[in-house]
């Protein structure tokens, strides 16, 4: 070539663009499109925003004849995601997330820029493929950020770097380009492999990527836009990436929705917090609204930090996903819609970077992140907490899970306002992780005990039905052996009461209480309670884990659950469903809602998923065919049942106690010590209940047995 330079050889390129040292769109980009004729882009994600943007700013480039392939991975929210790793077709789950994207927009001037997409796509100018991680039945992002620009020379120029195609990522972010000149020494054959990796991309041979094309009836859509909004051309923006003024709407601010009635406890329970410097403990019963408690106690301390120009980041932990997911519908309802932090972080990091990012800049007043405790502890996780400087307030459901040596150790140090809640903070045998969540979160700063809640109305009034069964005759071998067994290593030093559920005591107590959990006499119990509420809607089954425990040597015993499910469905035939931690989180959703509705299921039987935080308030009948010794569990339960509803006057709850027949050959003084633990829940229960003196009745020949009336 002779003369002066054409083309991409002509712009005075550097190596890199930064933004601390220059304005990246206006020193590179628009330049660039200025001279080439075709443009390859490989992005992380695009919305119907940013590819509004991006239209205007090919706008010029497309008048001389240039052309544009863009990659970016489709905006799939949780449903689509776990639609696309159940085996449903691709495509449809594909189209329906591209369709959503496109039909939220009503602005105007994006309109006018997806019109411009339309128009580019029809005259063929601009092709868009989708792109996501699809390894091992999992789906991710594709978060790769890479281009190539060519010119009519055959010159290129390849580069890659932070920014996304997003209204932030061009305009707002802190961005940085690394750039290749395939005519230089050195950068050629990076330029060169650059443009082999997105030729690659496009032609679907990259491992582990999926690439689609975009959805037919999203590029019509596109197209019938483009001929029904005519060519509007920017006044005074002749630079080709300028993007049109977008108005973008105010960003959300969390606040306490019109129709919420904030009760008098949950008052004097956040002004307590507040009075000591937004740290402490809410010990307050299962069902009284904990998650409105903190969310209202959230949305002041915006408007105080507000007030002050101070953004917020709020981070909420809960210790499982489907309790992360109804958080996420919780805050929502505060008009804030907060990132969901588990699983892969290819999904959640560079959403939650970009706020953080925003955050900073002051263009955001409130982040809102919820995560799960495994992810919250996370290397990747840890990392992007350490670096947040702005006010910090956390909030931890169901707290006493973060007392374990792990999760404690993640808690961050930098979090100004701390706030826990829990129906039992607490740790069972474990002192040493209780006074770590008070030493981190404060002390407990508000309580509302399970008798208080019933008597200001938060909790509605509930029967109990102690149900004593006695074991059969193998039962009763198999627990005198075990129970022996258990005298033994009391007699050798072990403590009943700090018993390491991994020890050898620790087994044999397991052993005992899954004769007692299993026992066969529950069933014909079961049998008749259940047929006298035939016509009852918004009963819960708590079955036992595992299988029924047999002598050393023979093979397992029955599964309670699948024999529950058995008797309920196809003996009394009644519409029930099961409810257990291989249920994917989305048919639990749909679980809920139907048990809900109160003509579809009437019997939801589960076995642990049903303890910690899900909230059913409509059910009415809770049987407990078993239930471990550890008070958090049967008290979360009960909470379960107590949760007001529209028409639910008060709840029953049945618990079948198994007991050895009378006269059965063990030694007294370690079973009454067994049972004391056992007889924990049916006092607990049982002090509360309506029905008091009737459960004392029905527990009187079993404590006079074993001298514990005092109980």
């Amino acid at each position: 070539m002779t003369g002066q330079p054409r083309g991409l050889r002509s712009l005075d390129l550097i190596d890199r663009y930064r933004s601390d040292k220059e304005d990246v769109v206006a020193s590179f980009f628009v330049p660039a499109f200025t001279v080439a004729t075709s443009y390859g882009r490989a992005v992380g994600y695009f919305t119907s925003t940013s590819l509004a943007l991006y239209a205007r700013g090919i706008e010029a480039f497309a008048e001389r004849g240039g052309s544009m392939r863009l990659i970016a991975s489709p905006h799939l929210n949780e449903d689509d995601i776990v639609d696309i790793e159940r085996g449903y077709d691709l495509r449809q789950v594909i189209e329906r997330a591209t369709i959503r994207e496109l039909e939220q927009e009503s602005r105007e001037t994006v309109l006018d820029g997806l019109g411009m997409v339309g128009r580019l796509i029809a005259e063929g100018r601009l092709d868009i493929k989708l792109a996501f991680v699809e390894h091992e039945g999992r789906v991710g992002i594709y978060h790769e950020k890479i281009g190539v620009f060519r010119d009519e020379d055959g010159d290129l120029v390849g580069f890659t770097g932070s920014s996304n195609e997003t209204y932030g990522g061009l305009m707002a972010n802190f961005e940085s380009v690394e750039i290749y000149r395939g005519w230089v020494a050195g950068d050629g054959a990076r330029a060169l492999r650059l443009e082999a990796d997105f030729q690659a991309l496009w032609s679907n041979q990259t491992p582990k990527l999926s690439i689609e094309c975009f959805p037919d009836l999203a590029r019509d859509r596109l197209v019938k836009l483009g001929a029904e909004r005519p060519y509007r051309p920017l006044p005074g923006r002749d630079d080709a990436l300028t993007p049109a003024p977008v108005v973008l709407s105010e960003p959300s601010r969390l606040t306490i929705p019109g129709w919420l009635e904030v009760r008098d406890y949950q008052r004097r329970a956040i002004e307590s917090w507040l009075r000591h410097q937004g740290r402490g403990i809410l010990k307050m019963a299962t069902g009284t609204g904990k998650t409105k408690t903190a969310m209202i106690a959230a949305a002041q301390l915006a408007n105080v930090l507000r007030q002050r120009e101070q953004p917020m980041v709020v981070l909420i932990l809960a210790p499982l996903q489907h309790l992360v997911d109804q958080w996420i519908t919780e805050v929502e309802g505060f008009g804030v819609r907060p990132v969901a932090v588990y699983e892969s972080s290819q999904k959640w990091q560079p959403v939650v970077e970009e706020q953080l990012v925003e955050a900073r800049l002051g263009q955001r007043p409130v982040v809102a992140i919820v995560a799960t405790n495994t992810s919250f502890a996370g290397e990747k996780f840890q990392s992007v907490l350490s670096r947040i400087t702005q006010p910090l307030l956390i909030i931890a459901d169901e707290a006493h899970n973060l007392g374990s040596s792990r999760y404690r150790a993640s808690l961050p140090p930098n979090a100004t306002y701390r706030l826990a809640l829990s129906a039992t903070p607490e740790r069972w045998f474990d002192d040493e992780g209780t006074d770590a969540l008070i030493d981190y979160f404060g002390p407990i700063v508000f309580e509302l005990g399970l008798g208080d809640a019933i008597r200001i109305g938060a909790l509605t009034r509930y029967l109990y039905v102690p149900r004593l069964v006695e074991l059969n005759d193998d039962e009763t071998n198999l627990y005198v052996a075990l129970t022996a067994q258990i005298a033994t290593r009391i007699a050798a030093g072990d403590e009943l009461g700090n018993a390491d559920p991994t020890s050898p005591l620790g087994f044999l107590l397991r052993q005992r209480a899954g004769v007692l959990g299993h026992a066969e006499g529950k069933f014909a119990a079961l049998r008749g309670d259940l047929s006298v509420r035939s016509d009852s809607w918004f009963q819960l089954i708590y079955c036992a884990e595992g299988n029924r425990p047999t002598e050393p040597g023979e093979p397992s015993g029955p599964n309670q659950l699948r024999d529950v499910m058995d008797l309920v469905g196809n003996q009394l035939h009644l519409s029930a469903h099961s409810y257990i931690s291989e249920t994917p989180r989305a048919e639990r959703k749909v679980l809920l809602r139907r048990f809900g509705t109160g003509n579809d299921l009437r019997v939801l039987v589960a076995m642990r998923c049903l303890d910690e935080g899900v909230d059913i308030p409509d059910a009415r009948t809770g049987y407990l065919l078993a239930s471990s010794s550890n008070p958090r569990q049967f008290i979360q339960r009960r909470g379960r049942l107590l949760r007001r509803a529209e028409g639910k006057e008060r709840a029953e709850i049945l618990d079948y106690v198994a007991v050895p027949p009378s006269g059965a050959p063990i030694n007294f003084d370690v079973e009454r010590a067994l049972l004391t633990r056992e007889l924990q829940r049916t006092n607990e229960f049982g002090k509360l209940a309506e029905n008091y003196e009737t459960t004392l009745d029905a527990l009187r020949p079993l404590k006079e047995r074993y001298q514990l009336m005092d109980m």
